[in-house]
């Protein structure tokens, strides 16, 4: 599967569920390739466990916005938290993404990421994978 990420910001994956996970299963988590396709880049892939409060996930966030990375896959991360935690931990995603690092985002809440979003990708039931720019989402305008 051939994603491009921009750079420098975060990406939400959008669809149904199954093809959210089916999309971030097949991602490689430890190398990518550059936008040339040559060379690879270090990837980083985060998770969140059930029994991790906040601080744990803030914590992992920080250390991976700090690490050699150049894409950092973030799932589910904000899985069970209160929507103020939910906040503190999308915007620790938010600090993540920096000039050469893609981060790229599924999560069971997408609009909430969508908050700290720069694009999107919409994944279908096929396998497909399109671009879908934030601004052009309808409900983001109300």
């Amino acid at each position: 599967m051939g994603l491009r990420l921009a750079l420098g910001g975060v990406t939400v994956l959008l669809g149904p569920d199954g093809a959210r996970r089916a999309v971030m299963a097949a991602l490689d988590d430890t190398t990518g390739r550059c936008a040339t396709g040559h060379g690879s880049v270090p990837v980083e892939r985060l998770t969140a466990a059930a029994e991790q409060d906040v601080a744990e996930r803030l914590a992992a966030l920080e250390t991976a916005g700090r690490g050699p990375a150049s894409i950092v896959l973030v799932e589910r991360v904000t899985d069970g938290l209160a929507a103020a935690e939910r906040r503190a931990v999308l915007d620790a995603v938010r600090g993540m993404a920096a000039p050469g690092r893609a981060v790229l985002v599924d999560d069971t809440d997408p609009v909430a990421a969508l908050s700290v979003a720069d694009g999107a990708l919409r994944a279908d039931p096929s396998g497909g994978v399109r671009a879908e720019p934030v601004a052009d989402l309808d409900f983001l305008a109300s």
